[in-house]
């Protein structure tokens, strides 16, 4: 009973719920999430040694950094879902560890990482597939681009 009353509470002040409270956040998610995408894109073309950065910088971050949100918000609403309290044994093994601390259960680390490996094979199909098409790189430097992508842009955070 007790940790029911404390997810619920919990629940209410999720850091997702706290952005649309007090909409003042996005000013800090958004441009950082950006300069983080634009990073990650300069730093993957540095390393494939390619030439025209400028060029594909200007055609794809703005798709990256869109796509890459909705990729985020695919995986916490997986997570989200499996939140949800359910029976005494959900609650204590996933519900109870997924709004506090995975690391408490084995099943709760289990989900995160499925949904932190759903969101970055979103990231991952997203750049491939949407966000790089307009370039003029080959298949193979967008498939190492988008797996860069699906790799450092992961929502790790999902585990605090």
């Amino acid at each position: 009973m007790r940790h029911e009353k404390s997810m619920k509470m919990y629940n209410l002040l999720f850091p997702i719920w706290l952005i649309f409270i007090f909409p003042i956040f996005w000013l800090i998610v958004l441009p950082v999430n950006f300069f983080i995408d634009l990073g990650v894109l300069f730093l993957s073309l540095i390393y494939l040694k390619i030439d025209n950065k400028k060029e594909i910088i200007k055609k794809s971050v703005l798709r990256i950094w869109i796509l890459g949100f909705i990729a985020d918000f695919i995986g916490v609403a997986m997570m989200y879902v499996l939140m949800q309290p359910y029976n005494d044994w959900w609650n204590h093994h996933i519900s109870y560890p997924l709004n506090f601390n995975p690391f408490e259960s084995v099943y709760a680390l289990f989900f995160t990482t499925c949904c932190v490996i759903v969101s970055a094979y979103f990231i991952y199909r997203f750049n491939y597939k949407i966000c790089l098409q307009k370039t003029s790189l080959n298949k193979k430097q967008k498939k190492i681009i988008a797996l860069f992508f699906a790799v450092f842009t992961a929502p790790y955070f999902f585990y605090l």
